[in-house]
């Protein structure tokens, strides 16, 4: 087989850069067609007389551009065309920059929903006006509407005037809690939970109570037990790819959790925010228990980072209050930001995104498990975070600073933990790199961090 090699302009200017546009050029000009395995890069280093590194920074360049991919195990490869029939080359991601590898903030990465955006901003602004000025009421029912058809795709049976639009999961769940509680209220809680339950409990004045945990998420007689300790009014979850350990609890469990709920006749607030990340999960526990549940998604995790855009379902003796809640934290989301959700959503761009995401973060979860190897115990399922248990004598603070000093951002267990002592662990978020190859290189750091088998005394953390 003929090798592909680039042919590179002579001059100045750098050549990783040179190499990616040669890449783009042979792709256009059909030289290079999707699916094509590229040269491995030390060959093309030394068939080009470039350093291993400059061909390393090339590969992640061109996969930032969209127009490669690397599969573990097998090569890198001219990348398929991408939902909608999007050409690879127009997937705009972060650009390129000196900061440290981010696996610590829990976002997928950017795909092609950038050069999407575009074409659908374009299209709004040769519209009306009225999208910058006033969310009328026939804008808010068409917005609702597509809420409600955004639900019944993850499991969950809605009408439109049971969808309320919010800035996202957070506000959705804040505006929750307001509707469902008062100061001093008990709320129970995974022992580990999504951080900003943490500061929302503390500005609302509720006491929260952690509910034990294991490798399916929430237990149903932990559950029962906190509820006769506590008094508890409203448990606060996260039963599919639960944001810290990346557990899904199976329906048994879930049908469980609604039977506890019940019987203490308990409040639900389910985060479903990863909800469209998995190809199979069950139906969420609001689908048996609607009477008693406030169902929470957005888009921003499963379809583009900056889309904070989000979803409340609730029961119908609390709808006032919700609206009560959203007028008063923010009066209205913005039009134009819920009226491109809700294009997207109709027009079937949000399902084709969804499905993008869906696809990459089972390349990074691979990935992640290749790199990581035996370290891996527990992993991620199917999202963009994985869980990591540290082997002895390691401590998550001093992982932590390790990798600090390496230029790798991560986040430790106690970031998520409520009341009760943390277990030596950490969060790595695997959709924040821009590049696989970004993502690979902070993986290996904490990889080769573990395998040094000692960690650095407390005193030097």
């Amino acid at each position: 087989m003929t090798i592909w090699l680039p042919n590179l302009p002579p001059g100045g200017g750098p050549r990783y850069r040179a190499i990616a546009d040669a890449i783009a050029a042979a792709r256009a000009e059909g030289v290079l067609q999707p699916g094509s395995p590229l040269p491995p890069q030390r060959e093309l280093a030394y068939r080009l007389g470039l350093s291993l590194s400059t061909v390393t920074r090339a590969y992640a360049e061109a996969e930032r551009r969209g127009l490669i991919q690397g599969e573990v195990g097998r090569g890198t490869f001219v990348r398929e065309a991408g939902p909608l029939g999007l050409d690879p080359a127009r997937v705009v991601t972060a650009p390129e920059s000196g900061e440290a590898i981010d696996l610590g903030l829990n976002l997928p990465p950017p795909g092609p929903a950038p050069a999407l955006a575009a074409e659908a901003l374009t299209r709004l602004a040769g519209g009306s006006l009225a999208l910058l000025s006033d969310n009328g009421a026939a804008q808010q029912a068409r917005h609702a509407a597509a809420g409600a058809a955004w639900v019944q795709k993850l499991g969950l049976a809605a009408a439109p005037d049971q969808v309320f639009v919010t800035l996202g999961a957070q506000h959705a769940t804040l505006v929750a809690l307001l509707a469902s509680t008062r100061p001093g209220d008990a709320v129970l809680t995974e022992a580990l939970t999504y951080p900003a339950i943490k500061q929302l409990a503390q500005h609302l004045k509720l006491e929260l109570h952690p509910v034990a945990m294991d490798a399916e998420g929430l237990l149903p007689d932990a559950l029962d037990e906190a509820c006769r300790r506590t008094g508890g009014r409203c448990l606060y979850f996260m039963p599919t790819l639960h944001c810290a350990t990346g557990a899904t609890a199976p329906a048994e469990r879930r049908h469980a959790i609604g039977a506890v709920a019940r019987r203490h006749d308990l409040i639900l607030i389910e985060d479903d925010v990863f909800g469209r990340l998995p190809d199979d999960r069950p139906p969420p526990v609001a689908a048996a228990a609607p009477e008693r549940s406030f169902y929470v998604t957005s888009l921003s995790k499963c379809v583009a980072p900056w889309l904070r855009v989000g979803f409340l379902h609730a029961p119908a003796d609390r709808r006032d209050a919700i609206r009560a809640a959203i007028h008063m934290t923010c009066w209205m989301v913005p039009p134009l930001m819920a009226e491109l959700a809700a294009g997207w959503i109709a027009d079937g761009t949000a399902e084709s995104l969804a499905a993008w995401q869906r696809g990459e973060a089972k390349q990074r979860q691979a990935m992640a498990q290749a790199v990581l190897g035996p370290l891996a115990s527990q992993g991620g399922g199917d999202g963009f975070h994985f869980w990591l248990e540290l082997p002895r004598p390691w401590r998550a603070a001093a992982l932590l600073a390790a990798a600090e000093r390496r230029q790798v951002r991560i986040v430790a267990a106690d970031m998520f933990a409520v009341g009760e002592s943390a277990p030596e662990a950490v969060r790595l978020a695997l959709g924040r790199p821009s590049s696989r190859e970004g993502l690979r290189a902070g993986l290996e750091v904490v990889r080769d961090l573990l395998r040094q088998g000692n960690a650095p005394p407390d005193n030097v953390i």
